[in-house]
């Protein structure tokens, strides 16, 4: 049996879903099941600019025929071979497009995982799309209840703004994660992200910020109890009497060793800055007076 021209198959599909004095409505049908046959048939053949052409016009006909679940199907392997093309613009649409599809037939987990798949394929090229990408999959997800599901995309956003060097938002991340791990009853994943946010903000060589998350954090009794709180005590102690060794101590703690493998890398590297400078902060501030109002 002759293996068929997708090319034909393609101008044949065309001509269905044109109008015409003869044709008074479009056969969507049948051209869908062409633009499906020559995608294939073009993907087999490495022919990916053709077979990315083919899939959207093989969406848009399942759209037509009011089947949306296979229209992102259709759509996502457009995505995939947008992202063989190295076309990114394109793979954040298609995917995106194909998660909108996912959450007109009521799937939001698929739905999210189109947004993670264009977000693993921005990482490098367009990160800030990607963490994008990332923080809209877990919002799909902590609207329908999976808040668990939510945990490793945290982690992945996280790791992204420490490549781009936002430590600030990376640890605003892990804080996100947190909060879902409580929604779900996680302790453990919840107070290790904790200690994580505060390690991120001391990589940064901001004390304040570091001491204020811990200071909140701690308001969580789950946290207060946690070996990652004691942890965190310890490491801003040493910060305030500026003992390096003692950091540097912690930082290889088992408590530390069990974060993710982006933290600890962090935590290995501090202290950052010069922590003398804190030890002399902290003792002007031994000699001001106590104000009791004021707990920050």
């Amino acid at each position: 049996m002759p293996v068929s021209d997708p090319e034909k198959l393609i101008a044949k599909a065309d001509k269905l879903t044109k109008l015409s004095l003869t044709r008074w409505s479009a056969d969507w049908r049948n051209a869908t099941l062409l633009y499906e046959e020559a995608a294939n048939l073009f993907r087999v053949a490495k022919k990916n600019e053709k077979a990315k052409e083919a899939f959207e016009k093989a969406s848009k006909g399942q759209e037509m025929l009011s089947s949306p679940w296979d229209a992102a199907k259709d759509m996502e392997s457009a995505a995939a071979l947008a992202k063989e093309l190295g076309n990114w613009n394109e793979v954040s649409d298609f995917y995106r497009r194909a998660s909108e599809l996912y959450m007109e037939c009521g799937r939001p987990q698929p739905a999210s995982d189109a947004l993670v798949k264009a977000a693993r394929a921005l990482e490098d090229t367009i990160p800030d799309a990607a963490v994008q990408l990332y923080n809209e999959a877990s919002a799909i997800l902590e609207e329908d209840g999976k808040e668990q599901m939510t945990f490793d995309l945290y982690c992945a956003a996280s790791s992204v703004y420490v490549k781009l060097e936002k430590y600030s938002a990376a640890a605003t991340s892990l804080l996100q994660l947190g909060l879902a791990a409580d929604k779900c009853n996680a302790t453990n994943s919840q107070c290790k992200a904790y200690l994580g946010a505060i390690i991120m903000y001391l990589y940064a060589h901001d004390f304040k910020q570091a001491e204020k998350c811990y200071n909140d954090c701690s308001q969580v009794d789950a946290f207060l109890r946690s070996d990652q709180n004691r942890c965190a005590s310890k490491l801003l102690s040493a910060y305030t009497e500026g003992d390096i060794e003692e950091i540097k101590r912690l930082a290889q703690s088992s408590t530390v060793s069990n974060l993710d493998h982006v933290v600890i890398k962090l935590a290995r590297k501090l202290p950052t800055g010069d922590v003398s400078a804190l030890k002399t902060d902290a003792a002007v501030e031994e000699e001001e007076p106590l104000d009791e109002n004021d707990l920050t």
